[in-house]
């Protein structure tokens, strides 16, 4: 078994080691030490990253007999190497982990014996974050690689309910309570689970490791820890959300939760400035500025209701006549399409009257339609038209859609279209 120096200390970030085993995994260089100090992927923690003789380890990994692999960027000479664990990243996972355990006991305590309440944590997941990314401006946002999140066996929380597990667990950080992380016996552990009941030792195993919070928390962990709880620094919940019989809570630990006030505070700033307000009325004044928006909004579109309906009279009113009735022909300039089949409709809510209409834009667009007391197919009328722009299109006999990209033929399209209807003896 590979000796593992992060248990030894984990806040050890060089060592020396001997190369026991060679192999190659996804078709990159591996190799098995006599010890390490890469912490390996495992209990919802990512593997260490770091450097052996100067080569990139990408991956860590423990296998069933206790062997560390660590797959390499390229292949390692000789025998004896010289590791580097990359530290902000391992510290920014003690960090994040050790919070978690906090932040878990915290809601464990409050939601005992109400199961209304936030209780025991059922899943962990620890986001693998790159540390450079996060003293950028916005903090990693862009995507969940940094997201840490617990699952806890209940189905609601309030605000008021996230706030007082979070003021709990800061106040551990902020009494800087030691964390002490040590293996001890099925026997030992089982003392200690006549108090803590949920602590039930893993079968088939003499030692088992057990990392306490001082006098707040006790769990059974192979992580790497910080020593002290305020190492930690701010334990942050930033969301939470309902999942089936759980509910998933987002938080950030220490450098991360910095890194996310940081973009906020920064978003917060910029938007209160752009506004001419102070920072603590953006939130109602935003509320404002979107109520408004959606009166303005509304306003907007029943006047463009009413334009359509004045705009529908006037060319129902030059509208060329048909034995059924009259027909209306017209291309519209880059207009929005959505708006011309509303015209379409408005129009032919006349009787007797058809639309053949078109819209020059990026590409050709093609909207017919009648009223229902007019005897004509206009998606056969359609399928022929928009067969001269070069695409396709359909509907039903009451009105049809389509378009293609030669837009240089739509005058052409709606003429061969009203030469139909000259052939069918549909024009007067």
């Amino acid at each position: 078994m590979t000796h593992k120096l992060y248990y030894d200390d984990p806040y050890q970030r060089e060592f020396t080691a001997r190369v026991v085993e060679r192999l190659t995994i996804g078709g990159r260089p591996a190799v098995v030490l006599d010890r390490t100090a890469f912490y390996p992927t495992s209990g919802g923690q990512p593997g260490d990253r770091g450097t052996l003789n100067g080569i990139a380890v990408l991956d860590v990994s423990e296998r069933e007999d206790g062997q560390i692999v660590h797959v390499l960027a390229g292949s390692l000479a000789g025998e004896q190497v010289a590791g580097v664990i990359d530290w902000a990243r391992r510290f920014d996972h003690m960090q994040q982990h050790t919070g978690q355990h906090i932040l878990s006991q915290a809601c464990e305590r409050l939601g005992a014996g109400s199961p209304q309440l936030p209780a025991e944590t059922v899943g962990f997941h620890l986001g693998d974050e790159a540390p450079s990314r996060l003293t950028s401006r916005n903090g990693g946002r862009d995507g969940a690689s940094k997201v840490c999140t617990i699952d806890l066996n209940c189905t609601s929380l309030s605000p008021e309910q996230a706030a007082a597990i979070e003021d709990l667990a800061n106040q551990v950080v902020f009494e800087n309570r030691p964390v002490i992380a040590r293996f001890v016996t099925a026997e030992e552990l089982a003392q200690l689970s006549q108090v803590r009941a949920r602590l039930q030792p893993p079968t088939g195993r003499e030692q088992i490791r057990l990392v306490e919070v001082q006098g707040f928390d006790w769990s059974l962990c192979g992580g790497t820890h910080v020593r002290a709880a305020g190492e930690i620094g701010l334990i942050k919940v930033r969301k939470w959300e309902r999942r089936g019989d759980t509910v998933r809570v987002d938080f950030y630990c220490g450098r991360r939760a910095l890194a996310d006030y940081r973009w906020k505070n920064a978003a917060v700033n910029e938007l209160a400035a752009s506004l001419s307000i102070k920072d603590d009325e953006l939130a109602s004044t935003v509320t404002r500025l979107l109520a408004e928006a959606a009166e303005s909004r509304r306003q907007l579109n029943f006047a463009r209701e009413r334009l359509l309906d004045y705009e529908a009279a006037e060319l129902a009113a030059s509208a060329e006549p048909i034995a059924a009735g009259r027909v209306v022909r017209q291309v519209f300039e880059g207009r929005n399409v959505e708006e011309v089949r509303h015209l379409a409709q408005r129009l032919t809510a006349r009787p007797g009257i058809m639309a053949l209409l078109g819209v020059r834009a990026d590409k050709a667009q093609l909207i017919f339609a009648r009223a229902a007391d007019v005897a004509v197919d206009v998606n056969a009328l359609l399928k022929t038209a928009v067969a001269v722009v070069g695409g396709r299109g359909g509907g039903t006999p009451a009105l049809a859609q389509g378009g293609g990209p030669e837009v240089a033929r739509l005058d052409e399209a709606l003429a061969v279209a009203y030469g139909q209807l000259i052939q069918k003896g549909e024009v007067s």
